[in-house]
């Protein structure tokens, strides 16, 4: 498949004065061609590299799907490395809410964003919007899908559901709470307790590698990153990476230390499927999904699995 040269501008900086601190984005786009451009939201990871948690991360991602006709909006939440913001800033340190609510209010404000990016404005389609995220990117998108969980600061549930997203693509997303979590992250992040699933209706691609075990996190092994696609109503598929660990084969970045399953024919696999997921989702008849599965079964070894329903 073809592809154009990318345009990406950053810091675009949204004043947020209830914010700890102003919202900051990096937007992508396609250098060249007309308008309206699907929108892609990309909630980033944690990780221990201190850049790639923001909105300098997630580049081979990124810079396929823009190439292939998307716009990506990456904003910084304020659980980024690259603010340490002090221990007691109100909602530290995994700012669940502030996350999705980053979201919202990027949606809020694209004609601001639209007009500080050169070339750009008139060509975003306000219609066509799908949410990413990875690990803890993968928490805020689930929310923004229809996941609902229960403050454990007051006991209420929690709906962050965001209308204006037709489509989703949860990276390595965490699963569901209860027993299935270790005891460090019930004493310490008590909000992955109450994850449920079972309201988040909106089409999603649920990814997950069959070697992530993620044993910080949950004693259910690799399988506790599938609970998005298993818990969740249909529409949904899951495509499950072959040896994957958490990195995915590397999306978090280029060459990047943290990743420990590097592997750039999987990057590449993953990189063709979201695209085509999202295209279809958002270009109902458009064959771009079913051609890649097909594509990931040719060959005697397959990189992957799809299933849906």
């Amino acid at each position: 498949m073809s592809e154009t040269p990318v345009l990406s501008v950053a810091p675009i900086v949204l004043p947020a004065p209830d914010r700890a601190v102003d919202l900051r984005l990096r937007v992508s786009a396609p250098a060249t061609g007309d308008g309206p451009l699907p929108v892609i939201l990309l909630s980033h990871g944690q990780g221990y590299s201190n850049n790639l948690s923001s909105l300098n991360g997630y580049a081979p991602l990124v810079n396929h799907w823009v190439a292939q006709g998307f716009v990506v909006i990456q904003p910084t939440h304020l659980s980024s490395t690259t603010l340490s913001l002090p221990p007691d800033t109100p909602g530290a340190p995994m700012y669940w809410r502030s996350r999705a609510e980053d979201m919202t209010r990027v949606l809020d404000r694209l004609d601001d964003i639209e007009a500080a990016v050169p070339q750009l404005p008139g060509r975003l389609d306000r219609d066509r919007v799908a949410v990413a995220g990875h690990s803890m990117g993968g928490h805020t998108a689930s929310l923004l899908l229809g996941a609902r969980l229960t403050d454990p600061d007051d006991g209420t549930e929690v709906d962050l559901t965001e209308p204006r997203i037709k489509a989703g693509v949860l990276l390595a997303a965490p699963g569901r709470g209860g027993d299935a979590l270790t005891g460090h992250v019930t004493a310490n992040w008590p909000f992955f307790s109450t994850t449920d699933f079972s309201r988040m209706t909106t089409p999603t691609l649920v990814v997950a590698g069959d070697k992530d075990a993620s044993a910080h996190l949950t004693v259910m092994g690799p399988d506790w990153h599938t609970d998005p696609y298993v818990l969740a109503p249909g529409p949904k598929s899951l495509l499950t990476l072959f040896d994957a660990e958490h990195g995915l084969g590397g999306i978090s970045g280029y060459d990047v230390a943290e990743t420990t399953d590097e592997n750039p024919a999987r990057v590449s696999v993953l990189q063709r499927l979201t695209w085509a997921y999202l295209r279809s989702e958002l270009y109902p008849g458009d064959p771009a999904w079913q051609t890649a599965r097909e594509e990931l079964t040719t060959g005697p070894d397959p990189l992957g699995q799809v299933e849906s329903k």
